[in-house]
């Protein structure tokens, strides 16, 4: 279905958080920022909000950390689901559906509502009845809807035991006429088609690279102090979450076999997937005597003062000091950090997840690439690029510009004014 340009007026963006720095809730910005170039006016609802008040509806049930929505994915994807749903579930998904329901159409009607954009929601079943709600919202109104899928539920092993099958393949995604799929990655795509029979356009993640970063001012100055570094230390910076997919051992061991006076900064928490893996990346810190820093304590989204008087740095801040970027992620929906390390003309190094690997390297882009453990040849090349600045510069210059060309805001612009008519 083909989305009506001239009769779109309000965009009402759906998630189960518009808020801080995950990935979804940064893209959602991305696409709003282009709509709102053109004249769209942008609204939200979510279960946990930073965007304008004046445009936003808060409904604490969307949110995937609500109590009773994660005792219900609990159930659904515990370690007893077998195929097999107990009918108090069932019932339960259907009181919070019908809930959810009423909220969305009290969003659509106080914004006046033209077009729906379903970030994530009907792709990754952490809100089972918020999925299935939008479906039916969907099927009842025939609002023109552009469904942004950034992690499928096929692509996660937590899901694959679960007793809700009827509604993954009713609602993560949903084949309705009124909506147009779009996917970040042509593996996305691919997997789309095989599984549902839909048809998907990509439109991958962006960075504003038609405008470089400014460089640090005053405030950020002072970020190696605040982290403890030595005059003479390299910032070896892992951007990510404290999470197993992210492989952050083996940015520990490239740090242990370089050989030289350099400290692995980890920028966010581990979020709500647990501590254990984080208390292992402590102990095989300890064990390969790296100093690794924790530091999620003193990073945000903006600028600040924590409780006991130290500064708060934004990402971008750190980017800046950082000498080199460790990404050695097992799975990635897209790849976030990896652009983030391009825009700041970084050299960094990815281990070769697949979406790297299909989309992303073959237009050109050069890193020091491991296949699932650290080699001597990316030992090398890391030390290299951390000692020659022509090497360094020629790498990152050559990543700056192929991004420009692939990853702008310009390139959002017109994938997504080519789904409108």
């Amino acid at each position: 279905m083909y989305i009506p340009f001239d009769k779109v007026h309000n965009i009402g963006f759906i998630s189960t958080r518009f808020a801080g720095t995950d990935g979804v809730s940064l893209e959602t910005e991305k696409w709003a920022r282009v709509f709102e170039k053109e004249g769209f006016h942008c609204f939200y609802i979510a279960g946990e909000l930073d965007r304008d008040p004046a445009r936003s509806f808060l409904v604490p049930k969307a949110h995937f950390m609500e109590p009773e929505i994660r005792a219900i994915f609990n159930t659904a994807f515990g370690a007893t689901a077998n195929g097999v749903r107990d009918r108090q579930l069932t019932t339960q998904i259907y009181q919070v559906k019908e809930q959810l329901k009423d909220s969305l159409y009290a969003f659509i009607a106080r914004f006046n509502i033209d077009l729906l954009v379903p970030e994530n929601s009907l792709t990754i079943p952490l809100n089972i009845p918020l999925g299935l709600a939008i479906t039916e919202v969907i099927a009842e109104t025939g609002l023109p809807t552009i469904a942004h899928h950034h992690d499928f539920f096929w692509e996660r092993q937590q899901f694959k035991a679960n007793s809700v099958w009827d509604y993954l393949n009713m609602a993560f995604p949903p084949h309705l006429p009124p909506i147009r799929h779009v996917v970040i990655s042509s593996s996305a795509d691919n997997q789309l088609s095989l599984r549902t029979g839909i048809s998907g356009t990509i439109i991958p993640n962006v960075m504003d690279f038609k405008n470089p970063p400014l460089p640090p001012d005053d405030y950020a100055s002072d970020v190696r102090q605040a982290l403890g570094l030595a005059e003479d230390e390299r910032l070896i910076l892992q951007p990510t979450r404290v999470v197993k997919r992210k492989g952050i051992e083996n940015a520990i061991e490239l740090v242990s076999r370089l050989g030289m006076n350099a400290r692995l900064v980890i920028s966010h928490a581990s979020g709500d997937e647990g501590h254990d893996y984080e208390q292992r990346i402590i102990d095989y810190s300890r064990r390969m005597q790296v100093n690794t820093l924790f530091v999620s304590d003193i990073i945000n989204d903006s600028r600040g003062m924590t409780a006991d008087g130290r500064k708060i740095y934004t990402l971008n801040d750190i980017y800046h000091h950082a000498d080199f970027i460790t990404y050695p992620s097992t799975i990635e929906g897209f790849g976030n950090a990896f652009l983030e390390a391009v825009y700041f003309r970084k050299p960094i190094l990815v281990n070769r997840y697949s979406i790297y690997t299909f989309d992303i390297k073959p237009k050109g882009f050069a890193a020091v690439e491991i296949d699932g453990y650290v080699t001597d040849e990316a030992v090398d090349q890391t030390r290299a690029l951390l000692e020659d600045e022509k090497l360094r510069q020629r790498m990152v210059e050559t990543n700056y510009a192929l991004a420009e060309k692939f990853y702008s805001y310009e390139v959002l612009h017109d994938k997504l004014m080519n789904l409108m008519v």
